[in-house]
């Protein structure tokens, strides 16, 4: 007979948050075809998957780091920067 791994399975937690909080919740629940225990569980997974990557450190030699230091001091320029530049700022009447 074959042991279940107790790990494998999905375990109660429990939150307590105020009536706006859960209305809104489920309203966007809803409108993403979700549970509101599936969206909670969505929306904390990709928070903690942002905070984790944020965190992560990428190590380059120092010709690299150097060329990136250069990439970064140029002033912008080109074709798309003139063009973002130019564009119709939406603030602005």
């Amino acid at each position: 007979m074959a042991t279940k791994n107790q790990d494998s399975h999905a375990k109660p937690v429990n939150l307590r948050i105020r009536e706006d909080v859960r209305i809104l919740i489920d309203r966007a629940a809803k409108i993403r075809g979700k549970t509101r225990s599936d969206f909670m569980i969505d929306a904390a997974y990709r928070a903690a998957e942002d905070t984790l990557l944020d965190q992560t450190l990428v190590k380059v030699d120092a010709e690299s780091y150097q060329h990136y230091l250069d990439i970064l001091d140029r002033p912008p320029s080109g074709e798309g920067f003139a063009r973002l530049m130019n564009a119709p700022k939406p603030w602005r009447d």
